[in-house]
């Protein structure tokens, strides 16, 4: 499973994306998603819309970030449906007998 992030940047948007690597300086990221909050809901946009899509990878500098954290699982799967490898797999273990 990819490893999908919240990142709250000092501008204010909070962006789900995919974190590819990082460093003490910098976090490598892709294919972000910028949460929109509506009422007790929210939605997605493209982040970054204009970006080449053959090198979709962007490299923020820390400083930039407010915080990093994990994402609620139903938005993960959300965005694994999304981004994600296309495999199904089931929300909780069974052992059907």
């Amino acid at each position: 499973m990819i490893n999908v992030k919240l990142l709250r940047i000092v501008t204010g948007e909070e962006v789900i994306a995919e974190l590819l690597s990082e460093t003490e300086e910098t976090i490598t990221v892709q294919n972000g998603l910028v949460v929109l909050p509506s009422g007790n809901s929210y939605g997605f946009a493209p982040w970054a819309t204009v970006i080449d899509q053959d090198n979709p990878e962007i490299t923020m500098v820390r400083s930039h970030i407010v915080y990093i954290a994990e994402v609620d699982s139903s938005v993960k799967k959300k965005y694994n449906d999304l981004y994600g490898s296309k495999l199904i797999t089931p929300d909780e273990k069974k052992i059907i007998v």
